[in-house]
């Protein structure tokens, strides 16, 4: 089922105008135009707008509206030059799937002299992509696997699944399949852009909480994967599904969370990157040999020289940290890898000898399958739930980038920092920083790296979000405690956040 208006049009996304717009308003009857737009704090907020009269339709998808930028980025902007536009971005329009009235649009944010508003993270991440391109004639493409939790009642159960073993399962035993499967089909049709959607290794039979909204439930963890998107659009396409996974959820009474961890000793929510370099529409990620290329080494050591102070604008809250724990399949050090899920930066199978795999398996197989592109990515396995997406997003970029103006420097600590199957990493590796304090120090103390595109008084509200988290002392302080009262407290650091981005 297609949301999209040009796809239902059949035009493409970037050749619609506001006649085609108008024409599909008036001939569908609708009465509502929505705005989106991901506010300060990583959510995706709307502006709902009556349709007067179609003349008022045409002036609001003309003008845009005014917002107060102060209260959608309350902190990084004071209330005496506030006010914004939100300019609907055409290719965007979709059907609005909980209004069968309404129509929906991503919009940008625009400043008093109509320009980009330079501290909006949206357009800080188009900023960063455009560098890229126009520096080094490379796109940059990117995909987010979206972990979530979805929480319910606890019911009898006939068919249980084991603590850690819901990965992939199927139903009956993943009780929440089904309404998984209409969150695929509602992101799937507004972005066309859903790779796929499956259980996840979580599942949490009794959750124990101080917090009664989370006390006695029972939860199970879900990912939907995206398709490789231009960076900036994926971006918002994880902001949107974050928006449907959370509506959907409601509607059948359950609670949606992206907290990166609810249970000590339970898998954790990650949101893990993939990215791609392209030239000409090309993915340049391999050689003629199928190996990994020099670009995309040198892209892997501009990750690893951001990677520290990335952390503040990927694991952002005090409980990101009891995620990065060793034996989660999350990282800690500043290694990268082919296929270990435990590196900071992973290289995953990437079909590099072509995609006719069928014919592996059906062998009496007549029809060749010839792909026309290549799929290799690089995955940094840092952020979580908790990420502010476009800022993570416009952070990698800068660090790619770095990558390839500094590329003898980066290619030599991508080789000196790969961990070989069967290796483990030695003690030369650094870690990631334990804290959001600690994160923050390396935001600041780099901040240069940042401030071509990001303005500083943006580091500087980042880094007092982080330091006010207030873990810099928390490990000392939880070795102190009994076991009983540590494991409350970290309980607490973990709950405090559910609806955290």
């Amino acid at each position: 089922m297609s949301l999209s208006v040009a796809a239902i049009l059949g035009i493409s996304p970037k050749n619609l105008q506001r006649s085609d717009l108008l024409n599909f308003i008036n001939q569908n009857d609708l009465k509502r135009i929505t705005f989106h737009y991901t506010a300060g704090d990583g959510r995706l907020k709307q502006l709902i707008i009556p349709i007067n009269s179609m003349n008022y339709a045409e002036r609001i998808l003309a003008a845009g509206e005014r917002v107060d930028g102060s209260s959608l980025f309350k902190g990084m902007v004071g209330t005496s030059s506030s006010d914004l536009y939100v300019v609907p971005v055409y290719a965007s329009a979709f059907i609005d799937p909980f209004d069968d009235k309404g129509i929906c649009f991503l919009c940008r944010f625009l400043d008093k002299d109509e320009k980009l508003a330079e501290f909006c993270p949206d357009n800080i991440l188009m900023k960063a992509a455009d560098s890229l391109r126009e520096k080094h004639n490379y796109d940059l493409w990117a995909l987010g696997e979206l972990e979530f939790y979805l929480i319910g009642d606890q019911e009898d159960e006939l068919y249980p699944m084991p603590p850690q073993g819901g990965y992939h399962a199927s139903g009956p035993f993943s009780r929440y399949i089904e309404v998984v499967k209409e969150i695929l089909e509602i992101i799937a049709g507004i972005t066309s852009h859903v790779k796929y959607g499956h259980s996840e290794v979580g599942t949490i039979r009794n959750i124990e909480s101080q917090n009664e909204t989370l006390n006695g439930k029972y939860a199970e963890q879900f990912e939907v994967e995206f398709l490789p998107a231009p960076i900036e659009w994926a971006a918002d396409y994880l902001s949107l599904a974050k928006y449907v996974v959370r509506q959907v959820a409601a509607q059948y009474d359950l609670l949606a969370t992206f907290a990166p961890k609810l249970e000590s000793g339970f898998a954790g929510t990650g949101l893990h990157f993939h990215v791609e370099l392209l030239q000409d529409n090309n993915n340049v990620m391999t050689n003629e040999n199928g190996e990994l290329s020099t670009v995309a080494k040198q892209a892997i050591g501009g990750l690893l020289r951001y990677a520290p102070s990335l952390t503040a604008f990927g694991n952002t809250i005090a409980a990101s940290h009891l995620r990065l724990v060793p034996g989660q399949e999350s990282p800690t050090s500043l290694f990268w890898s082919d296929f270990n899920r435990a590196a900071l930066i992973r290289v995953p199978l990437g079909w590099r000898h072509g995609e006719d795999m069928a014919s592996v398996i059906n062998h009496r197989l007549k029809d060749r399958y010839i792909s026309p592109f290549k799929r290799q990515t690089v995955e940094l396995r840092s952020a979580d739930g908790s990420a502010f997406i476009h800022l993570m997003l416009a952070g990698m970029t800068m660090g790619i980038q770095y990558g390839l103006d500094h590329g003898d420097v980066c290619l030599k600590l991508a080789n000196k920092r790969r961990i070989r199957q069967g290796e483990n990493p030695n003690e030369d590796i650094p870690e990631l920083p334990p804290t959001c304090y600690q994160s923050a120090q390396f935001l600041k103390e780099e901040s240069e790296l940042y401030t071509d595109l990001i303005p500083s008084y943006i580091i500087d509200h980042v880094c007092a979000l982080l330091e006010a988290e207030g873990d810099e002392t928390l490990a000392a302080e939880l070795d102190k405690l009994s076991d009983d009262d540590r494991s409350a407290k970290v309980q607490e650091i973990m709950h405090r956040s559910i609806h955290v981005a």
